[in-house]
């Protein structure tokens, strides 16, 4: 299934996209479910029972992050190409201890932001960034969660842009701890969060192309198969002596090639320039850039 927040007339609601439709899950499910997507994801509601009647056009209703609150966002460092590059630019190896284990940050689960939603750089950023990443939103509580059990803790995947202000950035990281500032001010979600039934495996995993367009203009082509880690060795390390709770993000970190950093000739982002992330069977995820705040 594909599940989405959309806005009409004014109200937020929670709703299932099937043949270009948009349905209520309130109505759907006779009024049992609870309108938010997030207290789906932590009930238990009999999804399989939903009757779909009339729906909307997608054309009638606004598209918001299909979590628009989710219960916390960990972004990881997943990809070795986008290590190598962006360390390598910088003039630097990539430390042992990537391949010891996978490593991840804290970014604001309060700073959520959708498809089609201005994006507004911290004040004084010159180097806005966008990264094209994949998250899974975790469907299951657990603790010490194992790789190979790893796949029945997952509600779903969906597109991941971790907004990045690199010269905020660039000097948070030279203190030691962080990011921070230079990433906190928005993440975005979208469109839409599918379900791993409908997502196909190829010898057991993920194989969906990943592409980042600015302006009409291919920056970016990856694949998430490339992960050096797989999604299940993310959760295990994530819910390493930590208890898990449904709602909760996980994102695989920047694909080789998603993001202005780890390219040549390229300028940053700045106001007005269109970014659309796409994934294979998870859709587009298209934002502008705004003025600063």
């Amino acid at each position: 299934m594909k599940f989405v927040t959309y806005e009409r007339q004014g109200q937020e609601h929670a709703g299932i996209l099937t043949d270009g439709k948009v349905y209520n899950l309130n109505r759907a499910s006779k009024g049992t479910m609870p309108g938010d997507l997030l207290e789906l994801i932590k009930g238990n509601y009999a999804i399989e029972e939903l009757q779909l009647d009339e729906g909307h056009d997608l054309s009638q209703v606004k598209l918001k992050a299909p979590l628009p609150r989710p219960a916390s966002i960990r972004d990881f460092y997943a990809f070795e190409e986008h290590v190598v590059t962006a360390r390598g630019k910088r003039g630097l190896d990539v430390v042992p201890e990537w391949y010891e284990f996978p490593v991840f940050y804290f970014t604001n689960h309060h700073a959520v932001k959708g498809p089609e939603d201005s994006i507004s750089p911290p004040r004084g950023c010159e180097k806005l960034d966008y990264e094209l990443e994949i998250a899974c939103v975790i469907g299951e509580k657990g603790r010490n969660i194992k790789a190979n059990e790893a796949k029945d803790y997952i509600f779903g995947y969906m597109i991941m842009n971790d907004w990045s202000a690199r010269d905020i950035q660039a000097k948070e990281m030279k203190v030691g701890l962080g990011p921070a500032k230079g990433k906190d001010f928005a993440t975005s979600f979208g469109p839409y969060l599918v379900t791993p039934d409908e997502i196909p495996l190829h010898d057991n995993q993920l194989d969906l192309s990943m592409e980042a367009i600015v302006n009409g203009e291919q920056y970016s082509v990856g694949n998430v198969k490339d992960m050096y880690y797989s999604f299940g060795e993310l959760i295990e390390r994530a819910s390493k002596d930590v208890t898990l709770y449904p709602g909760e993000v996980i994102g695989s970190g920047t694909v080789g090639s998603g993001c202005i950093l780890e390219q040549y000739g390229r300028e940053w982002l700045k106001p007005g320039d269109r970014v659309e992330l796409s994934i294979t069977h998870l859709g587009s995820l298209i934002n502008v850039v705004g003025e600063e705040e």
